[in-house]
């Protein structure tokens, strides 16, 4: 059995990434910190380069969540997930090889992970853990929300659903866009496609449509559509080839 693991931890607190690597340093004789990331895209390029035994992943970070990351991952380390949120279905990952934390991490808490990865005596299943995300998937309820939070300083603002025209994610951030300016979110259009209502349309990787907003599609080449927007800007966006039918659904609908 390997003596010591190397570490990531991938979380987009500074403040969770700390306190966790402080609790993760007092089981030095079992794991060896070698880096830490703030976002699933730079963790991925981690992962490529560091080759880690164990990742500690946050599931809920902007631009691309810790699920996201994973399906992106052609060789997946261990996995231990932390989360802040118990809605979701994390019995699913009890299983022989991952485990999950509950945000703040508690040292008790991490002992009994210590305890299982010594005991551990089969290999890391990639098939156990999608199988593991694809239950959580079905069994998460879909919540509909009527407006998005958004930090201001010391302030926090709540932007209603229907004065949202699009969202647009860039590669590490998610902005909203209103008719009197945009604002940054913390939150990925994944995670926004399970809680926004029907009349939001995913029409590429990095755009979402309130689709109350949309003046018209026109046919484009190579199996897009150029969208227009009746918003204060009239913004065009011309849509992935992948969404075709997805938005030709929602034209013969």
């Amino acid at each position: 059995m390997k003596k010591t693991y190397t570490v990531l931890v991938i979380d987009d607190e500074r403040l969770a990434r700390l306190r966790l690597k402080k609790l993760i340093a007092k089981f030095s004789e079992l794991f060896t910190i070698i880096g830490e990331a703030e976002n699933g895209y730079e963790a991925e390029k981690l992962i490529i380069d560091l080759t880690p035994d164990i990742i500690f992943l946050d599931i809920e970070m902007p631009g691309l969540t810790g699920f996201e990351l994973l399906k992106k991952l052609k060789v997946i380390p261990m996995v231990i997930f932390c989360t802040a949120f118990e809605d979701y279905s994390l019995k699913a990952f009890e299983t022989n090889s991952i485990d999950y934390l509950i945000k703040p991490v508690k040292e008790t808490r991490l002992q009994q992970t210590v305890l299982k990865i010594k005991q551990l005596n089969t290999h890391f299943s990639k098939e156990n853990l999608f199988k593991a995300i694809n239950t959580i998937s079905e069994t998460k309820e879909k919540k509909i929300i009527t407006s998005i939070t958004v930090k201001k300083g010391d302030k926090v603002i709540f932007v209603k659903i229907e004065d949202i025209s699009y969202f647009e994610s860039t590669d590490k951030y998610v902005t909203l866009y209103t008719n009197k300016g945009s604002e940054l979110i913390k939150q990925s259009l994944t995670q926004l496609e399970e809680k926004l209502p029907n009349n939001f349309l995913r029409v590429h990787r990095g755009y979402l449509i309130n689709t109350d907003y949309v003046k018209e599609f026109q046919k484009y080449f190579n199996n897009r559509y150029v969208i227009n927007l009746l918003n204060h800007k009239k913004t065009v966006i011309t849509s992935g080839r992948s969404y075709k039918d997805i938005i030709k659904t929602y034209i013969n609908q």
